[in-house]
């Protein structure tokens, strides 16, 4: 026969704890809550006004890359420089579409300059205004066609084709000299990714 062991006792008897004053208690649970609006109300409050700004810029975006033709303004400083097209100062009516396929990107932007600033333009792609020939459009149908232009209107017409080697861009420029201290400028450069 095996011998008992002895019995512990069991642990000794708390203090009993005082009632919880109603004020404290009220308090205890105000804290408690607000840590809860906290936690929880801040996070979700920051996850709807970014969604929102999210939706207005992807609303933004697909406006700009669903145009369908000429959009007024300024192509951005990377267009003109990815397309060598330095819309010159003063500029106005200035206007730009932009294309993208896996064959060849093409970049129409149109403006009204003076004579300096065609000048101007015409020298940053490295050719002159001898260079123009009269009556020349030089901007294919197609071109013409995606862009909206015609050049049927009062004239003259002059243009030039600027061909560069790949990657360089080559540009396709018709002027409206109908009036020659505001000339009217359309160009179409295009490069092969």
């Amino acid at each position: 026969m095996t011998p008992s062991l002895p019995h512990q006792a069991g642990p000794p008897p708390r203090p009993a704890r005082p009632a919880e004053p109603p004020r404290h208690k009220a308090r205890r649970r105000a804290l408690t809550l607000l840590i809860i609006v906290l936690l929880i109300g801040v996070p979700a409050g920051y996850l709807v006004i970014s969604a929102n700004q999210s939706r207005d810029s992807g609303k933004d975006k697909e406006a700009k890359y669903s145009a369908t033709g000429l959009t007024a303004g300024w192509p951005s400083k990377v267009q003109r420089r990815l397309y060598q097209v330095s819309v010159p100062h003063p500029a106005e009516d200035v206007a730009y579409y932009e294309t993208n396929n896996w064959k060849t990107s093409r970049l129409y932007v149109q403006f009204r300059t003076n004579p300096a600033g065609l000048d101007s333009f015409l020298g940053a792609m490295g050719v002159r205004r001898e260079q123009l020939r009269k009556d020349e459009i030089t901007i294919g149908d197609r071109d013409r066609e995606v862009s909206g232009w015609t050049f049927g209107g009062r004239g003259p017409w002059w243009g030039l084709t600027h061909e560069q080697k790949n990657p360089a861009p080559t540009q396709d420029v018709v002027v409206n000299l109908s009036d020659p201290q505001l000339p009217m400028v359309y160009v179409v450069s295009r490069t092969v990714p």
